[in-house]
């Protein structure tokens, strides 16, 4: 990252900062190039948005401004898509003149829009960072507007399909939505990164074949080997003319036979940053973590356990590795797993299916997500219908997991290069011959030097999550950190809420009614 960038990125993340904590408004730009929103709630967003240009328009006295005025106190009062849509129709009648912002008010509307699942608007988003990708060629700005640009598109296809069908269950909030547009993010920034189009271009052109000449298309051709940074995971479903066989072939269709990419390792300086930034008593250990990724093209993390006590944040921090490395994820709690299901189901069963990673690799069409196994510690010892930590031996062996044999699917499966990360509260449960084969690195709690940092942080989130007014989540006192002190020393990251949580109880109880 050359000093430029990173002196943008700092900017960015210091004006994020302002943002989340209530300070600042973000703009529409800011927006689009993916910061949060106000508080880091939407409906906040738009409720002080809404309250801060009727103030400023109040002040001209123009009587054809009313309606808007009209609409924008409206919007602080109800965030719905009917007020948004109202407020629209009463832009379209104003023209965009000097200090009445009508273009950026739309834009804001449209974002909103967005946010509650509108498949035009999510279009129309796309298109104006499509705009923004294009600005960005004529700098020296990576094109990361690009891959953004069409991760929404394709998400406005994804609504308009399930709208279509009946099966749209409206405003999707929180990591769900997020995670398709990561999901859609990381396959286009992939692609468009791997492509290589002067060497494809300086390729011949393939000679076309002699005519009168029947080729046999059941005849196995030999399949070309995957492009650079990509792997074929599963070439072919096994006794695919069975009855449970077709509809296995139609489950894993989009794959079978097809290079999938592997995750590109992203600027780790700036992951750093951010990981540092949010647990900052955990530096040494996303500094190990992040140093075997130095100077590797694509990600590649071997299987690690991250031991801690319970509550220190073990994995809050394994999801967010995950998010910042660019790698599409799923988190499995491990509690109350007692059989293989892990490993998937024989076809034959009424209750058959893939096994876990190749459920992943499908959801994701990528070669390597990351698996995150939440209390490894906690999987049943029984092995009446087989054992999960059994299943696991195989997974973390290159020498095995690149031939592993699906039980659903029936045939091998490639899934080296799936990077399993686990969380657990004491080693000793776990097998030894599973702990041999993976990496324990211990996940240190936060002390109480950290005190302020994380305070803040809960508190934002546990005001945001309540549903209130996020303008009351003021700054905390200085006596209220002395408090917070006398009863938290440091340790567990979920007393430390508890403690939080009492005090906004209190904050609540002895603030008068506005």
């Amino acid at each position: 990252m050359s000093d430029e960038r990173a002196r943008e990125y700092q900017l960015f993340k210091r004006r994020e900062k302002a943002v989340k904590g209530g300070a600042r408004l973000p703009t529409e730009e800011e927006l689009l190039r993916g910061m949060s929103f106000f508080r880091d709630d939407l409906t906040s967003d738009m409720r002080e948005y809404g309250d801060r240009l009727a103030r400023r328009l109040r002040k001209r006295q123009r009587v054809d401004l009313q309606p808007i005025v009209s609409c924008l106190e409206e919007l602080t009062v109800e965030q719905s898509l009917g007020s948004l849509r109202a407020l629209e129709d009463a832009l379209d009648h104003i023209p965009d003149l000097p200090g009445i912002p009508v273009r950026a008010a739309h834009l804001r509307c449209l974002l909103y829009r967005a946010g509650f699942g509108d498949a035009n608007a999510v279009a129309a988003i796309a298109g104006e960072m499509a705009i923004l990708a294009m600005k960005d060629a004529r700098t020296t700005h990576k094109p990361r507007m690009l891959w953004c640009a069409l991760a929404w598109s394709a998400y406005s296809r994804d609504i308009d399909e399930q709208q279509r069908d009946g099966r749209y269950r409206g405003y999707v909030k929180g990591l769900e939505f997020q995670h398709e547009l990561r999901s859609y993010s990381y396959l286009f920034r992939t692609a468009i990164l791997q492509a290589k189009p002067e060497e494809e271009a300086a390729q011949p052109a393939p000679k076309e074949a002699a005519p009168d000449v029947e080729i046999d298309i059941d005849e196995p051709t030999g399949s070309p080997a995957a492009p650079e940074g990509q792997v074929v995971i599963l070439k072919e479903v096994g006794n695919p003319t069975a009855s449970q066989g077709k509809e296995v072939v139609k489950e894993f269709k989009q794959i079978t036979g097809r290079p999938l990419p592997l995750p590109v390792t992203p600027d780790l300086a700036a992951v750093r940053a951010i990981l540092v930034d949010e647990f900052p008593y955990a530096a040494l250990l996303v500094d190990q973590l992040l140093k075997g990724l130095v100077g590797r093209q694509h990600l590649s993390i071997r299987p690690t356990i991250l031991l801690g006590p319970p509550g220190c944040g073990k994995s809050r921090f394994a999801r967010r590795l995950a998010e910042e490395l660019g790698a599409p994820y799923e988190l499995i709690p491990c509690g109350g797993m007692s059989d293989s299901v892990l490993g998937g189901t024989a076809r034959r069963w009424s209750s058959g299916e893939p096994s876990l990673p190749m459920l992943a690799v499908r959801r994701h069409e990528c070669a390597g997500p990351v698996i995150i196994l939440d209390e490894i510690e906690k999987v049943g010892t029984s092995r009446h219908n087989g054992n999960a930590h059994d299943v696991l031996l195989g997974l973390f062996e290159p020498e095995t997991s690149s031939r592993w044999h699906d039980p659903y699917i029936q045939a091998s499966c490639d899934l080296s290069n799936v990077t399993w990360l686990m969380t657990a509260n004491e080693v000793e449960p776990i097998p030894s011959a599973l702990r041999d084969r993976c990496r324990v690195l211990r996940f240190p709690e936060p002390g109480p030097e950290h005190l302020a940092t994380l305070a803040v942080r809960i508190m934002e989130r546990l005001y945001a999550d309540r549903g209130h007014d996020p303008r009351w989540a003021t700054p905390l006192e200085g006596f209220e950190l002395a408090a917070m002190a006398s009863c938290w020393s440091g340790g567990s990251i979920r007393r430390l809420e508890r403690i939080i949580e009492q005090l906004v109880e209190v904050r609540e109880h002895e603030r008068p009614l506005q």
